[in-house]
């Protein structure tokens, strides 16, 4: 079947439908005429997603989305050659142009891993500007051990419909605040002309967990406005030093009842049993995973 064909049958459940085939096929790389002819892309991105969907394992995928070795390989192959971060990308910008709500929601969720999401080779040293940096998903492959075992955190910016804008991940026992100026460094939206891409909301809305005088300061450089409420032992703290604590920062509480849009997006997310559960060993295969899901959220919208 020749590549980027529209098949003419209807989409099962959670596959691509065909006005989003149509959006997303321009970016898919081409048949080049070359050595095999490669399997029709729209079945095998059906049955990535049939995975991401039931978190079973590649081995068991249904025989109508074909070998499970090439889909897998073909999802690998994307994922190191940027091609899923494009489709993400390529979404945004021709959808969300004047449609993006810049006021943008932070928060983390921390995932469970299963045990086979362990063992995984470390290939490599890593420099030490990325052994320094929580967030560099190739640390111990985003995986931390706490008391409830396993756990990779997944830290998420998203727009004012609750759609993802920026993902991140880390293990599961890295504090939020410190991920924070990363999640917000990974917002880039392209624009439909020349010209950088657009990276700076109007307004940040976080819980407490993200209150720190060194996110707010960081922030107000940017000019962005913070939401986010105080720490009661900062509160505590501020009014013990009296006038030398300084006046208490600006805080919107009307404004701060949207943050629920980043849990919904929290919850749509999950919906894919195996962003419920981290099952992939490689850190960067996950997170490949999630920029597809946040891909599905964004076509759906749009």
């Amino acid at each position: 079947m020749p590549d980027g064909l529209i098949i003419d049958l209807v989409a099962g459940r959670g596959e691509v439908t065909d006005a989003a085939w149509v959006r997303i096929v321009p970016l898919l790389p081409r048949v080049d005429g070359r050595g095999r002819p490669w399997r029709d892309h729209r079945q095998v991105v059906n049955g990535v997603l049939w995975r991401l969907r039931t978190g079973a394992p590649w081995r068991d995928l249904p025989e109508r989305y074909g070998p499970w070795q090439t889909v897998y390989e073909r999802f690998a192959r994307w994922e190191r050659d940027g091609t899923w971060a494009r489709l993400l990308e390529y979404v945004q910008v021709r959808d969300a142009v004047g449609a993006v709500e810049w006021t943008a929601s932070v928060d983390s969720t921390i995932n469970r891993a299963h045990q086979h999401a362990a063992g995984a080779r470390k290939k490599g040293a890593l420099a030490m500007d990325e052994l320094d940096d929580p967030a560099h998903p190739a640390r111990d492959q985003a995986l931390g051990r706490s008391r409830g075992g396993l756990t990779t955190k997944v830290h998420l910016a998203a727009d004012g419909r609750g759609l993802p804008l920026a993902v991140v991940v880390t293990p599961g026992n890295i504090n939020d605040s410190t991920v924070f100026d990363t999640v917000l460094e990974a917002v880039r939206v392209p624009r439909v002309r020349a010209g950088r891409p657009r990276s700076r909301p109007q307004a940040v809305i976080a819980d407490k967990a993200y209150s720190s005088r060194a996110i707010r300061s960081g922030l107000r450089r940017r000019g962005i406005r913070a939401v986010i409420p105080e720490r009661a032992d900062q509160i505590a703290g501020r009014q013990r030093r009296g006038s030398a604590g300084g006046r208490p920062p600006a805080f919107d509480s009307e404004q701060y009842k949207a943050r629920n849009v980043v849990e919904r997006c929290f919850g749509r997310l999950k919906q894919f049993r195996a962003i419920a559960t981290r099952f992939d060993k490689l850190a960067a295969r996950y997170l490949a995973g999630l920029r597809l899901a946040s891909l599905i959220l964004w076509l759906r919208e749009c």
